[in-house]
């Protein structure tokens, strides 16, 4: 039964290998070489296990990528001191108000569902602000991308090979996604 279940696991993961897309992966790329290029920041958005890989991309961004790249959820002081004083929901815009989010910085959104009116505002409203202030909005996400799909300038969806496993398999391929673009950008 174990050897069933891991052999269908990493089926589904050759298939989303097939399947994602590469150009989608392809306009990231640019827009993190067009960021670097310009000394434009690149901010790293998630909750959840998203949360923790954006950490952890963070550090490649910044150590392998060269490029000046920052969390909002790093700061456990500031997320919790603004949820508990302004809400969740604005927790991401107003930390990207206060670092001076501009035209030459970046976003980039780690999350299983992308965001809605109902789930992760927190990320639609730091969307928001993004494209007020002309930033570029890469993400990678999953079911049908949400909020995030419709405003980013390139959205790397993880398709959805069983409805059991969407966030294990969306949050693994943020992964393998982040690491791909950071090792790209230093060709």
């Amino acid at each position: 039964m174990t050897k069933d279940y891991i052999k269908q696991y990493l089926d589904e993961t050759i298939s989303i290998a097939q399947t994602v897309s590469q150009e989608e992966i392809e306009k990231g790329i640019e827009i993190l070489r067009e960021t670097k290029k310009n000394e434009g920041r690149l901010f790293i958005l998630g909750v959840g296990g998203s949360a923790a890989n954006a950490s952890h991309a963070v550090n490649d961004f910044r150590k392998i990528g060269g490029i000046e790249t920052y969390a909002p959820t790093d700061n456990v002081s500031e997320l919790t001191a603004r949820t508990n004083d302004e809400g969740w929901e604005t927790t991401f815009a107003e930390w990207l108000k206060t670092s001076h989010l501009n035209g030459k910085d970046s976003v980039m959104v780690f999350s299983v569902g992308g965001g809605s009116e109902t789930t992760s505002l927190n990320i639609v409203n730091a969307l928001k602000l993004a494209k007020e202030r002309g930033s570029k909005i890469i993400s990678i996400v999953s079911r049908n991308g949400g909020y995030s799909k419709q405003v980013s300038d390139a959205c790397v969806l993880i398709p959805v090979v069983d409805d059991s496993r969407i966030t294990p398999h969306a949050e693994g391929w943020q992964g393998v996604i982040w690491h791909l673009m950071v090792n790209a950008i230093c060709r």
